[in-house]
């Protein structure tokens, strides 16, 4: 069973930082691509390749880094100079499956 586990959401003023993780099981981690969303299945935020690419919406380029780390089966996404448009429930996602999401808060 797949299984997508997010966590490190929170609450930050515009210009804060978050980092983000997603907890994956129950299929091979390394050799595929995963992405996260802001809201499920809304708006596209960042993709990790299997092949430790990246890519990001133009939204995010120069301020969010996806990577992951394939001895934890684990995706990140590092959030930098937050702003409050960045505001939603972050999702993972592969495939059809799609974690419970962690919610991110930007505002003064």
């Amino acid at each position: 069973e797949v299984q997508l586990v997010e966590s490190g959401g929170g609450s930050v003023q515009p210009g804060g930082s978050l980092t983000l993780s997603c907890q994956a099981s129950g299929f091979d981690f390394s050799s595929y691509n995963l992405r996260w969303f802001r809201g499920k299945g809304a708006r596209w935020v960042a993709s990790s390749t299997s092949g430790n690419g990246a890519l990001y919406a133009d939204s995010v380029k120069g301020r969010f880094t996806v990577s992951r780390d394939n001895t934890k089966n684990t995706m990140y996404l590092q959030m930098m100079d937050l702003k409050p448009e960045d505001t939603g429930t972050y999702f993972c996602n592969f495939g059809g499956n799609w974690g419970q999401g962690t919610q991110v808060t930007v505002s003064a």
